[in-house]
């Protein structure tokens, strides 16, 4: 039975968050909200935790899992990175954007798409992600909380908790955050590529 914390949005309560992130680090898998839609995150270096939420998304080894940051300062590490791109990352974050970026050695390999080494890259609007980052110290694995066999994320943090309450180990209930999905841009070539309009303007990167 998974807990359920309501956190407030805009003022997130520590306490909660210190315990949300040692549910992280126990190898943990929560749903959180972000500034689009709820996600489905755990620490990165946690193949179980990872490997769980393959099962609850049904994902194939072809998907591409996303790094939720809470600045740019760790982008080094996990993304390779010159100084236009950089800037491009800076004009748009935090924001409603996932960023396609070749990946770093520092990424384990089971979380890359298999042929093209490339890794998510996300820096969420939202104060209980930031809150919930600068306590944990490092990014979260994360991908978007849509059920198999649907196309949009669930929104509604009770039938969340009522549909994955065997299956993730916490729900963090941050209210109404949205159900449409972030953009994503790809940024692994000479030109940004729009894979997915969502949430975020893309109009700058046309």
């Amino acid at each position: 039975m998974s807990q359920f914390f309501q956190i407030h949005p805009e003022n997130p309560q520590k306490r909660l968050i210190t315990q949300a992130v040692e549910i992280l680090r126990e190898g943990g898998v929560i749903v959180y909200p972000t500034d689009c839609a709820y996600a489905l995150g755990c620490c990165l270096e946690n193949k179980k935790a990872v490997d769980r939420i393959r099962q609850i998304r049904r994902l194939d080894d072809k998907h591409n899992f996303t790094l939720v940051c809470g600045d740019l300062s760790v982008i080094s590490t996990y993304a390779k990175v010159d100084n236009s791109v950089y800037r491009l990352l800076k004009a748009h974050t935090p924001g409603a954007y996932t960023f396609i970026l070749n990946a770093t050695s520092e990424v384990p390999r089971r979380l890359l798409h298999p042929k093209r080494r490339t890794i998510g890259i996300r820096v969420p609007d939202n104060p209980i992600v930031a809150a919930l980052l600068a306590e944990l110290g490092e990014p979260i694995m994360s991908t978007s909380l849509i059920m198999p066999d649907e196309t949009v994320p669930l929104t509604d943090p009770y039938d969340i908790r009522d549909t994955l309450q065997h299956h993730v180990d916490l729900v963090i209930d941050g209210g109404f955050c949205g159900m449409e999905a972030t953009s994503v841009i790809n940024l692994t070539g000479d030109e940004p590529e729009i894979a997915r309009e969502g949430a975020g303007n893309i109009n700058s990167f046309i």
